[in-house]
């Protein structure tokens, strides 16, 4: 998409008074200050990212999960519907019980 900014479209309120929009340093800040409350280790932007993809990858068709990511390709995306260790595990198992 372009943009130097991991979500343009947050605002936040700059020195000079001007709405601008959050940048990789802000967002691991509040990320990891609310991380640290909530006892949550290694927590980052980009693992909720990945996990944001991850799961919308589920229920939205993958084309609209690339453009909400901001993906050019949709093979970048491909990497949100490979099934985790204990994805394979439960699909096995279901399979077995079946």
């Amino acid at each position: 998409m372009g943009s130097t900014y991991l979500f343009p479209w947050r605002k936040r309120v700059e020195s000079d008074g001007d709405v601008g929009p959050v940048g990789e340093r802000a967002l691991v800040y509040i990320v990891s200050k609310y991380a640290e409350q909530a006892r949550v280790p290694d927590l980052s932007p980009h693992g909720l990212r990945h996990r944001f993809g991850y799961r919308m990858a589920h229920t939205v068709p993958l084309h609209r999960v690339a453009q909400l990511m901001g993906h050019d390709s949709l093979d970048t995306t491909l990497r949100y519907v490979r099934g985790t260790q204990q994805d394979l595990q439960q699909s096995v198992e279901t399979i077995a019980w079946a």
